[in-house]
């Protein structure tokens, strides 16, 4: 892991690195750096104000006084610097810049590692380099392992929504310490391996979700210091569970203390408004053909996994990126200079990132949250891939909806979108995901896109994350969806715990915690994710019934595999008969319609032998009583 500059001083090679775009942890230099100077200790601060007439720090050393202490500029790059002796940790500042134009800008620091807790929006100084890491052995085995035949469940968690403290005055944000303490005994009863956490960096508004981020070097105040930061990763790879951070590279907001017009010109963002500005979320977008907002966003990545032992970045609005014309109508948008309406510098800065990441450890996850088709997202910058691990399956999850939402009795003319996923799975490393744009702006919660009865919705659920579970790809769940949480997600309170009373939520609880166990355990559900070795259909066109049937594959194609049937309308099969390749003993692992799940609780044989009737084009078959809406599993 990376180590603290001695010398956070600025140097020609600095200069140079950085303007080349090739300084990677320039987050060591560029900020405010507890260091000493002539045998005094105090705060050394460096910020990149390309276009700025003058830059000082003001702060509550100096009752913010915009004269006392003006920074000088070294190099022609434009980067101020200023040693302030006697200044330590827990100092609070801004940069006032004086634009061209003669503009007092109060900026908040770009690189800061720490920030005043909202509403305020001061940086504050910190020292994030004295905690005492002992994740050794997780960061090893993560170097060691080959991430795509991994099990990869992962509960995506916005910790101030997630629980909070009862009876208080303020929010009750847990702290990341007590979400520590609380999140890790959970995940590992439910069987998750990773924890994707949205909202980390600062962000000035709790309604944005943390997707509007001002700080990208620091972890918000909301629920803690940096080194509270740190005692949560920690304890995660302490108890064997990986950690993704959403990171968002696609735009920032026009918060006046934040990136936007930093020098009083653009200086992160195109300057060019139909390049430079999101009209649909009313923030800017990066200026990716600067090497110095290159270096930023790279350097950011890094500095995440190196300093704080990230595992992952789910990287946000990856199309939006990709397509000048992403949200925006004909005048909005300026084409490439081959005319079309790709981002030729994005594209180049995906693969510059990835290419990096890659060099920096075996293991870090870069997931690529992209909605559109756009070809070899996970393939190598080498062969003219953007060098993602992973992309999210926005195609999947849109199909998969659309399906569960509909009546039973339209299944049958929709049945194609079930299936079409797997007709594509060698495109790409594939993550299923179910994430917090599902349950939000009036989608409805996952139980309730259900159609029928209250009680029928939650066995449509059941069906609908066998389906899921058992289908090629990793997994994602977004949090209270685990146990059917009636209502949509809102961050102003926290998950409706108290719904864990009822037997229909805590029997789906209990239901995904058995579909995770299985799918964490038998390599057939997870080594060959990718193409077709690990999936095979056994009945793909049991349209009319609205019943699918496949079986998973491990490397040992002859070990441990997993035969899964559903059953996706209120009608019970008692006899329905699924074709099956060989002549064996098939256990029941898993039957939705257990009385323990919410089920009827119809009393199932354990072990089913396999008949010398072909069906399903199989040469032989297993006969199984279908409950309505009802899955199962079975091993052999």
């Amino acid at each position: 892991m990376a180590n603290q500059v001695l010398s956070p001083f600025i140097t020609e090679m600095d200069r140079y690195l950085f303007g080349s775009g090739t300084h990677y942890d320039i987050y060591k230099k560029l900020g405010a750096h507890p260091t000493e100077k002539d045998g005094k200790k105090g705060v050394y601060f460096a910020v990149w104000a390309p276009k700025a007439m003058e830059v000082s720090v003001i702060g509550d050393f100096n009752g913010w006084n915009e004269e006392s202490h003006r920074m000088d500029k070294t190099g022609d790059i434009g980067i101020y610097e200023l040693f302030v002796p006697g200044l330590s940790a827990g100092t609070m500042y801004k940069y006032c810049i004086t634009s061209a134009k003669g503009e007092k800008l109060y900026k908040a620091d770009p690189y800061a590692n720490y920030a005043e807790l909202r509403p305020g929006t001061a940086s504050i100084v910190t020292d994030i380099y004295g905690f005492k890491w002992t994740d050794s052995t997780w960061i090893r085995k993560r170097e060691e392992c080959n991430i795509q035949e991994l099990p990869i469940a992962i509960y995506e968690c916005h910790i101030g929504s997630w629980m909070r403290h009862p009876g208080r005055e303020d929010e009750g944000f847990y702290t990341y310490r007590q979400f520590a303490d609380r999140i890790v005994d959970y995940l590992i009863d439910m069987h998750y391996t990773h924890i994707e956490l949205i909202g980390i960096a600062e962000h000035p508004f709790d309604g944005s979700w943390g997707y509007q981020v001002t700080g990208y070097y620091a972890p918000t105040s909301r629920y803690g210091k940096p080194e509270d930061f740190m005692y949560l990763v920690n304890k995660l790879h302490k108890n064997g569970i990986g950690i993704i951070l959403d990171w968002v590279p696609a735009h920032f907001p026009k918060d006046a203390h934040g990136l936007a017009d930093f020098d009083g010109s653009a200086v992160y963002e195109y300057a060019d408004s139909r390049k430079g500005e999101h009209p649909d979320w009313g923030t800017k977008i990066f200026d990716y053909s600067k090497n110095e907002v290159k270096n930023f966003l790279i350097a950011n990545a890094l500095f995440w996994i190196n300093e704080y032992h990230i595992d992952g970045l789910r990287v946000d609005a990856v199309a939006s990126m990709l397509y000048l014309d992403y949200g925006k109508k004909d005048g909005q948008w300026v084409p490439n200079k081959y005319g079309g309406n790709e981002n030729l510098e994005a594209i180049e800065f995906f693969k510059h990132l990835n290419s990096i990441i890659k060099k920096t450890g075996k293991g870090i996850m870069m997931i690529a949250e992209e909605s559109t088709a756009w070809p070899r997202i996970t393939a190598d910058p080498e062969d003219d891939g953007l060098g993602f691990t992973f992309k999210w399956n926005m195609g999947w999850m849109h199909d998969f909806c659309d399906y569960m939402k509909l009546d039973p009795l339209f299944r049958k003319d929709n049945h194609h979108k079930m299936t079409f996923a797997m007709s594509y799975n060698d495109a790409e490393n594939y993550i299923l995901v179910l994430s917090h744009d599902e349950v939000v702006h009036l989608k409805c919660s996952m139980l309730n896109k259900m159609p029928g009865y209250y009680v029928d919705k939650f066995a449509n659920l059941r069906v609908g994350y066998t389906f899921m579970m058992g289908h090629a790809g990793k997994k994602l769940l977004f949090m209270g969806q685990e146990f059917a949480q009636d209502s949509e997600w809102n961050e102003e309170t926290e998950l409706d715990w108290g719904l864990l009373e009822d037997n229909l939520h805590s029997g789906m609880q209990a239901y995904v915690r058995e579909l995770l166990k299985i799918y964490t355990k038998y390599p057939a559900m997870h080594e060959q994710d990718r193409g077709f070795n690990g999936f095979k259909w056994i009945n793909a066109n049991d349209t009319y019934k609205s019943i699918y049937s496949f079986i998973r594959f491990g490397k040992n194609e002859k070990k441990n595999r997993l035969l899964y049937v559903m059953n996706f309308t209120p009608i019970s099969r008692d006899d329905y008969r699924v074709g099956v390749p060989e002549k064996k003993k098939y256990k029941l692992l898993l039957d939705s319609n257990e009385e323990r799940f919410g089920g009827n609780g119809m009393v199932r044989e354990t072990v089913y032998q396999a008949e010398e009737i072909p069906w399903d084009g199989q040469p032989y078959s297993v006969a199984y009583p279908l409950a309505p809406y009802g899955a199962a599993v079975f091993l052999y």
